[in-house]
């Protein structure tokens, strides 16, 4: 069973203060050792941490006319900022490596199931177990 642990923070506004080079380096080398823990036990399936929030570029269709504009669609003071697939027995898996995820420390990770997945070529439907 797949499922998504998604990671919302805070991401630091205008005038805040970056976090010093230090901790990010602490931060970087913990989701390292966490993704290798996820490799190692056999269920790691994908990563992605994003570029921050107003990088982003929205895309959407109003009246029929697809429109682009720069910048997040919402001001929030959390942001996805990124995403880990795994694949894991059950929620309760699912569960227990979320409470290993090092950015719970300052933000929080969504565990959400996969209901479809394009693999190999075709979708293919799961079911969630408990």
């Amino acid at each position: 069973m797949r499922y998504s642990l998604i990671f919302h923070a805070p991401e630091p506004q205008g005038g805040d203060p970056q976090p010093a080079p230090e901790v990010m380096e602490e931060m970087q080398k913990l989701m390292t050792d966490y993704a290798d823990a996820l490799d190692s036990a056999g269920v790691f399936i994908a990563a992605e941490m994003f570029e921050p929030q107003q990088a982003t570029t929205t895309v959407t269709r109003r009246g029929g006319s697809v429109v682009i504009e720069d910048g997040p669609f919402a001001a929030t003071k959390e942001a996805l900022v990124g995403v880990f697939v795994i694949d894991v027995e059950s929620r309760t898996a699912a569960l227990a490596w979320a409470e290993k995820f090092p950015g719970t420390n300052y933000g929080v990770v969504e565990v959400r199931a996969t209901a479809v997945s394009y693999i190999d070529g075709g979708w293919v439907h799961t079911q969630a177990s408990q």
